[in-house]
């Protein structure tokens, strides 16, 4: 008596016909909480460390020292040393203190937005964006207090009770930054470690080292993963995943005021705010890949990093260039239907002015280029993929150099007109500021879990099991 049975035969061939329109797995098939939490721990927890780590550290320590030693004589022969002058008296400070807020933006919108929208791709590379925030928010901070020239002077910006009653101007942008920014960085620092608690859990335990173990023993507050313990971690989450999700609009909304509320042509616009927060999300997302890539190469995290989460990272990306282009469209459209004098002038001014390699450089690299991302076998292929996202990162820093130079340089006035370049100091502290990042990235990769340990096992199918029983 036969016992095949047709409908197995049916079922089979429906699974071939739609296994093109499947999800693809957030987690590669095969991996089990063993194999996550070695894959993940082992990283940081290997004894020897490799040669090609000591060597991008110590190269990028370099770096940093260039910037170390910029400061010093920054701080000994004052701010005369950088470009800035009459008319532009904003330059590289604002213009990377911009690029730098923007490329931290992305971390909190992965975590706090996608959390809170229950995206489960997000959990393979939240703690690097969480992380990158943090490296790029420290490095933003650097420029505005170095900008005001006498740094040791900035607790004037805080409204600190003083017998001589001198309060902050609470009118100006500026220190609207102060408020914003420092907000941003104590709430991403705090959602970030304590996203981290159970993680720091498991490598006090996997430790084979004392001082190891005391240090993660320390920083995991005791952890011991009872349910009491989760209870008050999942609250504490949310609870900060909803104070993020506004940051995430308000932290850049309140740098494009620093332009919109002036009257000079080229700032003075009411598309800044979202236009501004679009690009952040752009070059936040630009900034993730760059360095993600490499390291999911780099330690074989391929079955967890998979080709799902770079699709959807090139599909946001794809959404926020869009967004960025139609501000661009807007720029124009104003400076034609204005019928403004200046507003006309500042759009040929940036497209044929003194400075045009600047503008077209921005449009090939933001608009142009990302097109690709289009195609599903660019967004799947890594190479084409780095080099959009390095591309993105390139055109992000030339439209802050347009919208900040080439808008300054021409003022009402033509006997205030002039030009302005960077001089070795701008550009030591700059790259510099790249080293500082890179050393914090090469220090996080060493000593901390990269990914979520316990987040990813929740995606196994062993967890769907245990949740049915």
């Amino acid at each position: 008596m036969s016992t095949h049975d047709p409908a197995n035969d049916i079922k089979s061939e429906a699974a071939k016909a739609y296994a093109p329109y499947a999800p693809a797995p957030v987690v590669g098939a095969g991996e089990t909480y063993k194999s996550v939490t070695s894959r993940i721990a082992d990283i940081c927890l290997r004894r020897d460390t490799p040669n090609g780590w000591i060597m991008g550290f110590m190269i990028a320590a370099g770096i940093w020292f260039m910037m170390m030693f910029s400061i010093a004589w920054l701080l000994y022969w004052g701010i005369g040393t950088w470009g800035n002058n009459i008319p532009v008296g904003w330059a590289f400070g604002i213009i990377n203190f911009v690029w730098w807020i923007g490329i931290g933006h992305a971390g909190t919108l992965i975590s706090a937005i996608l959390l809170l929208f229950r995206q489960k791709w997000r959990t393979s590379i939240n703690r690097f964006a969480e992380a990158m925030t943090l490296f790029a928010v420290a490095s933003a901070g650097l420029f505005p207090l170095l900008h005001t020239g006498r740094p040791w002077f900035a607790y004037f910006l805080l409204p600190y009770p003083n017998t001589l009653r001198m309060w902050p101007q609470f009118r100006s942008p500026l220190d609207w930054d102060v408020f914003a920014v420092s907000t941003y960085g104590s709430v991403s620092l705090l959602f970030w470690y304590i996203g981290l608690i159970p993680d720091l859990a498991s490598l006090r335990d996997r430790v084979k080292n004392g001082l190891a173990r005391t240090i993660y023993g320390f920083f995991a507050l005791g952890w011991r993963g009872s349910a009491r313990h989760w209870h008050r971690y999942e609250i504490a989450y949310l609870i900060l995943a909803g104070v993020s999700t506004p940051l995430v609009l308000s932290v850049h909304t309140t740098v494009s005021f620093d332009f919109a509320v002036g009257q000079l042509p080229g700032w003075h616009a009411t598309i800044f705010p979202p236009y501004f927060v679009a690009g952040a999300i752009y070059a936040g997302f630009a900034m993730v890949l760059t360095l993600m890539i490499p390291v999911r190469h780099i330690y074989g995290l391929q079955a967890l990093m998979t080709d799902r989460h770079l699709q959807n990272m090139a599909k946001v990306m794809l959404l926020a260039g869009l967004v960025v282009a139609y501000g661009y469209f807007c720029e124009a459209f104003y400076a034609w239907y204005s019928g403004s004098t200046w507003e006309k002038y500042m759009m040929i001014n940036r497209a044929l002015g003194p400075y045009w390699w600047a503008y077209w450089i921005l449009i090939l690299t933001n608009i142009l280029i990302p097109q690709m991302l289009w195609i599903k076998k660019v967004r799947t292929n890594l190479f084409f993929l780095l080099l959009i996202s390095t591309s993105i990162n390139i055109g992000m820093w030339f439209e802050r150099f347009v919208i900040i130079v080439v808008s300054l340089h021409r003022d009402f006035l033509p006997s205030s007109w002039g030009n302005y370049a960077p001089t070795r100091w701008d550009v030591m502290l700059f790259v510099g500021t790249m080293g500082q990042f890179m050393v914090f990235t090469y220090l996080f990769i060493r000593l901390l879990p990269i990914m979520s340990i316990f987040e990813i096992r929740t995606l196994l199918p062993e967890s769907k099991v245990k949740e049915h029983h």
